[in-house]
């Protein structure tokens, strides 16, 4: 999600006693498809409704997850907009969590002119925000 000001937004979590910055999103349900999907995780994780603009990226290389080293992750990336305000709180600092307890969450922008692989935990997301990069410097 990339708002009118050019920034993305990012979330920080605390997950397995580890914090992760990652972009928002999640896993699809059974029976769920990918547009779904993020409608459902944006809502859960936000509780703004959000339009899917494109898709913007599919992995394209194998990644064994973080929390399961027997399953193999694939992620889809879309470029959405929110449907009205974000009705969710954005931090300014990362990992700035109402409680920093298993499961916590906080959201912030970064500015695309700024965003780098280094700013993120998983491969995946590394790779995206490389992409994101070089969109917004060429």
């Amino acid at each position: 999600m990339i708002d009118e000001h050019n920034h993305v937004l990012v979330s920080d979590e605390l997950i397995h006693n580890k914090y992760i910055t990652k972009f928002p999103g999640g896993g699809l349900e059974f029976g769920e498809g990918t547009l779904e999907a993020i409608k459902r995780e944006m809502i859960e994780e936000t509780n703004t409704p959000v339009e899917v603009l494109k898709h913007f990226y599919t992995t394209d290389f194998f990644q064994v997850s973080a929390f399961n080293p027997h399953a193999q992750v694939i992620s889809i990336y879309y470029r959405l907009k929110t449907l009205g305000p974000l009705k969710v709180a954005v931090k300014q600092t990362p990992f700035d969590f109402d409680e920093a307890k298993e499961g916590a969450i906080s959201f912030r922008w970064i500015p695309l002119h700024t965003i780098s692989e280094d700013q993120f935990t998983f491969p995946i997301d590394k790779k995206v925000a490389g992409m994101l990069a070089s969109l917004h410097h060429s």
